[in-house]
């Protein structure tokens, strides 16, 4: 009978080698973590915000020790348990005991697994269990919110700060306890405490003591989770209509978890008593009962319940719990009584020309320039630099100049290194050379050079004013350079050895140093060391540039550092800048969140705040449920020198004052904004896409409203995102289920406040339609003045009418005659259409739309948008036209566009690109030169419609000598109307071109 073989063991070398290796490996991450500590603390204490990284690296600390000797040092007390406990004699079940060569193995490194397995499991743990930092400083700086739950009475604080933590806790201790349990079992097996062999196997008096009361242990842990899964019952998503406790929750779950308290009290009871006894009959009787007490009380009863009583009913039934949860929705979100405002609105269709006339504050700031189109003109006309660049979605601000407030399309010409050339990309240019922007770009919203004309394309460019390094415009800045920014992704090191020249870019005729307070000193050799082996680059140890006063700037987005400082906001996706007392500022909000609260609707944040304007470049929230969310802290970061700056804007928010006890020092208090940054605050987009996502369902009155969902609302689909040319698709698209991913975006517009017509008001606005249709059902608005910032306006409008929304509106648009036929001679001629946002205005009673078009030619890199034509609605009646206030002649007559500024008939030449595409064709008589009549031109047109409506006839019915006839006739009014306009065009030539209005012949 051979002996139970051993391991194979390793040779002293072998071993050494493994030591070594593993030595170098921990010193491999130690010292990377350790490096980015460093670099880390160095960055914070650049910023002033030292006591933040301090205070979240110790309580991470903490955490780790702390549940690290909770888990591993349970663990190892139950293995030195279970060790001391074993039976003296080990009876062998056979020659080929299974068991006896790791029993040996165990034996002779006693030492090393007794010790080892516990720090292994206990670091393991704890790296888990420090991720969770922010949650134990809330529980020991808990606030109360002086609210109640209409259900157990506790302040809401309790639910917020405390629960969470007793739960974490709580599944710390279980995780804890059950390894315990499994370390205590597998031990005993291997020490003979517990033996395989016979019928039923053998288990030894100490080892049923040990896994009985670890068990009992844990069933006592379990009626405590019992109780607190009660509190959780609050934030239930049972019934799928909404969150919190349902009438089943209520009379059935929450009466179980009681009674299922009780009797696993009872079965831990039995348990400990098994174990004096040494009896698992005890044990294993209880356990029964707790299983089917389970599967009876807490899970068939409420199944039952649901079933007979409450599904039948539910309108009845759940009407309590749908009052809780709508008051608990609007508080939580900010959408109560004090904050939101419901005025009834006509939407009338028939308006007075001299009431249109009389409108001072909503016509003359009509925005025509989008944010979100206008980044390729702004960075073809403005860029100057191939290495300056600007984000792709601009930002809307308002300014006054000369006295007059505007609003403007703003953006900061921000270094971007990606834009070097293949010449320019050494580690030089990109670190020392290139380090900043230059200058602040604002273009006034509602403004061109010059209508563009038919003839030629110098028109439809923004008016721009700048202020850089070489001009003051009308928005002077004092310190134009732009060192930090949404573009700048690399490092910079900035500054250099004293009275040497300077190394900067800064204009083609100077350079520049550094003088700002921003940067880390990389003067040392051991600041220089740690950041060459920090971003593996060892130029920064031996570039001769790099000297005693040398900086390296870092974490440049403005997002990045707000996040950094105050890891406990969420940061809006947005950050814009704003001229400050003659600084540029990047202004960012922070929301503070909470992932429950009581009867609170939960809510998604990714995908309530997705739209259309959301590109895939661009920084989104992430996709994770929220109860709770105030715009508490308003953040700015300095351009120049990286200053940042957090302000309490909301002190009544309890998390915020919660945060403020774990940071104190860190949020300054509201009264020290300065008016001039307050004139500048713009209510967020993303708190305002959530409320508006809400406000669809929570507008209504009562429970039973509630239930049916018959007068919810939905947010409309962006009209102009992939708009098709044609009507059959753009009625094809509407049949399409909607993607929340394509919702319209909210604007930000200069309008008349809804309470005040008189007073012309920033505010960002949304239209809401009818659930799952495209009629109007209310507008809402909510104002960023200092005087009425938040206050949020519903204009409700009747249900028994018919208003048209954005889509049905867009389908209006392209439905016109002459605007279908410019469309397709446009798109023969290789030009680009691209449709602005669509604004929805409420004007004198009714709603005014209006949408800038947009052209450029295709497949052009560098081609860039100009505005071409400008679509107007009302009461059903369009206008088009290269101006604004042509088309809204058109609407209403005229003289109503004599409010609206008028383009210059001379715009800036110089800026407009030899690339410019050609204007789109007019059919409309009131284009042309002196606004006379031109029947040659209309004729032209309506032939030109004609044959498109025989050609799209003939395409259905597969008559092809009819599809050649009506390409005839296509090409002649085609020529005709190039005659009528001067073009002298050529038509169509042939028919291999089909237009884009026609569906493409099979066969």
């Amino acid at each position: 009978m051979r002996p139970p073989a051993g391991l194979p063991k390793l040779s002293r070398r072998s071993r050494t080698l493994l030591i070594i290796g593993l030595v170098v490996l921990v010193g491999l991450i130690a010292g990377s973590r350790l490096l980015g500590m460093y670099v880390n603390w160095l960055w914070f204490g650049e910023v002033g915000f030292r006591s933040v990284y301090s205070t979240e690296l110790l309580t991470r600390l903490g955490l780790f020790v702390g549940v690290a000797v909770l888990t591993g040092g349970l663990f190892a007390l139950n293995l030195v348990i279970a060790y001391r406990t074993r039976p003296v004699f080990v009876p062998v079940s056979g020659p080929e005991d299974p068991v006896a060569r790791y029993r040996a193995v165990v034996v002779r490194r006693l030492r090393l697994l007794g010790i080892g397995l516990p720090v292994v499991v206990g670091a393991i743990c704890g790296s888990v269990a420090q991720s969770d930092w922010q949650l134990v400083q809330l529980f020991l700086h808990a606030t109360p919110f002086n609210q109640v739950d209409p259900q157990f009475q506790h302040d809401i604080g309790f639910y917020a700060f405390q629960v969470p933590f007793y739960t974490w806790l709580l599944s710390w201790l279980f995780i804890s306890i059950a390894v315990a349990f499994f370390g205590s079992l597998v031990a005993h097996y291997l020490f003979g405490g517990i033996r395989l062999a016979g019928r039923g196997g053998q288990i030894a008096g100490p080892a049923t003591m040990q896994l009985a009361i670890l068990a009992g242990v844990f069933v006592l842990l379990k009626a405590v989770a019992y109780y607190f899964d009660r509190f959780a019952l609050l934030s239930s998503g049972r019934n799928e209509r909404f969150t919190g406790a349902s009438y089943t929750d209520l009379n059935a779950v929450l009466p179980a978890k009681l009674i299922l308290l009780f009797i696993a009290v009872f079965c831990a009871i039995a348990f400990f008593v098994g174990a004096f006894l040494r009896n698992l009959q005890l044990p294993a009787i209880a356990t029964v009962l707790l299983v089917l007490s389970s599967l009876v009380i807490g899970a068939a009863f409420p199944a039952v319940l649901e079933q007979i009583s409450v599904r039948p009913n539910a309108n009845e039934r759940e009407a309590e719990s749908i009052q809780r949860n709508m008051e608990a929705t609007r508080q939580a979100f900010g959408l109560t009584s004090d904050k939101v405002e419901y005025k009834p609105y006509q939407g009338t269709t028939d308006v007075a020309l001299d009431q249109v006339k009389a409108d001072k504050t909503t016509i003359p700031n009509i925005r025509l320039l989008d944010p979100s189109v206008l980044s390729k003109t702004f960075t073809q006309l403005q860029q100057r630099k191939n290495f300056y660049g600007f984000p792709e979605k601009l930002d809307v601000d308002r300014y006054t100049v000369n006295g007059t407030v505007r609003d403007y399309v703003v953006a900061v010409r921000e270094l971007n290194t990606d834009g070097l050339a293949e010449n320019q990309r050494d580690w030089i240019n990109q670190h020392l050379v290139y380090t900043h922007g230059n200058g602040f770009v604002a273009a006034e919203a509602n403004k061109v050079n010059s209508a563009l004309d038919n003839n030629g394309g110098e028109g439809g460019y923004p008016v721009f004013t700048v202020s850089d390094v070489s001009t003051q415009g009308d928005i002077p800045v004092q310190q134009p350079r732009i060192y930090y920014g949404e573009l700048a992704t690399s490092y910079a090191i900035v500054g250099g050895n004293p009275g040497e020249a300077p190394g900067e870019y800064d204009t083609d005729d100077k350079k520049y140093t550094y003088t700002g307070s921003g940067g880390v000193s990389i003067g040392n050799w051991f600041n220089r060391l740690v950041f060459a082996a920090s971003y593996g680059e060892r130029n920064i140890l031996f570039n001769q540039a790099i000297g005693d006063s040398s900086k390296i700037i870092f974490k440049r987005d403005p997002r990045d550092r707000v996040e950094a400082v105050a890891p406990w906001l969420t940061v809006d996706a947005d950050p814009y800048p704003a001229v400050v007392d003659g600084r540029i500022k990047w202004i960012v909000d922070g929301y503070t969140t909470l992932d429950r609260y009581p009867y609170a609707q939960q809510t998604s944040l990714g995908t309530s705040t997705s739209d259309s304007d959301l590109l895939p470049n661009m920084p989104r929230q992430p996709d994770r449920s929220i109860g709770y969310i105030r715009n508490s802290v308003k953040a700015t970061v300095d351009a120049y020198d990286g200053t940042v700056s957090l302000y309490a804007v909301d002190d009544t928010d309890p998390v915020l004052k919660a945060w403020m006890g774990v940071f104190p020092g860190t949020v300054k208090p509201s009264s020290e904004i300065s008016p001039a940054l307050r004139q500048h605050f713009r209510y967020p987009e993303d708190l305002f896409k959530i409320q508006r996502k809400l406000l669809t369902m929570y507008h209504v009155a009562n429970p039973s409203e509630f239930y049916s969902q018959g007068t919810f609302w939905d947010v409309p689909s962006d009209p102009t995102v992939d708009n098709p040319t044609t009507v059959q698709q753009q009625q094809q698209q509407q049949q399409q289920q909607q993607n929340p991913q394509a919702q319209q975006p909210p604007f930000y517009i200069l309008a008349g406040d809804p309470n005040d017509p008189s007073k012309a008001d920033f505010q960002l606005t949304s239209a809401l339609v009818s659930l799952q249709r495209e009629f109007m059902s209310a507008y809402v608005t909510v104002r960023s003045d200092p005087d009425n910032y938040g206050k949020m306006t519903v204009l409700t409008l009747p249900s028994d009418t018919q208003t048209k929304g954005p889509q049905q509106v867009q389908t209006q648009f392209l439905s016109s005659p002459t605007v279908s036929t410019e469309l397709n001679l446009l798109t023969e001629r290789k030009t680009k259409v691209v449709y602005g946002n669509l604004l929805t205005l409420p004007v004198s009673g009714g709603l005014l739309y209006v949408e800038p078009v947009y052209v450029e030619r295709s497949n052009q890199s560098s081609s860039f948008p100009q505005l071409a034509k400008v679509l107007v609605s009302f009461g059903g009646r369009v206008g088009y036209a290269p101006t604004l206030g042509e088309a809204m002649d058109q609407v209403f007559g005229t003289g109503a566009g004599q409010s609206v500024p008028t383009p210059p008939t001379d715009g800036n030449q110089s800026q407009t690109p030899s690339s410019t595409p050609s204007s789109p064709p007019s059919g409309s008589s009131q284009n042309q030169p002196g606004g006379q009549a031109n029947p040659d031109l209309a004729r032209a047109v309506a032939d030109i419609q004609a044959a498109l409506d025989k050609l799209r006839t003939a395409q259905q019915s597969g008559d092809f000598a009819a599809i050649g006839e009506a390409y005839k006739q296509l090409d002649d009014a085609t020529k005709r109307f190039e005659q009528a306009k001067g073009g002298g065009g050529a038509g169509l030539g042939d028919n291999s071109s089909v237009p884009p209005t026609s569906p493409t012949p099979s066969g």
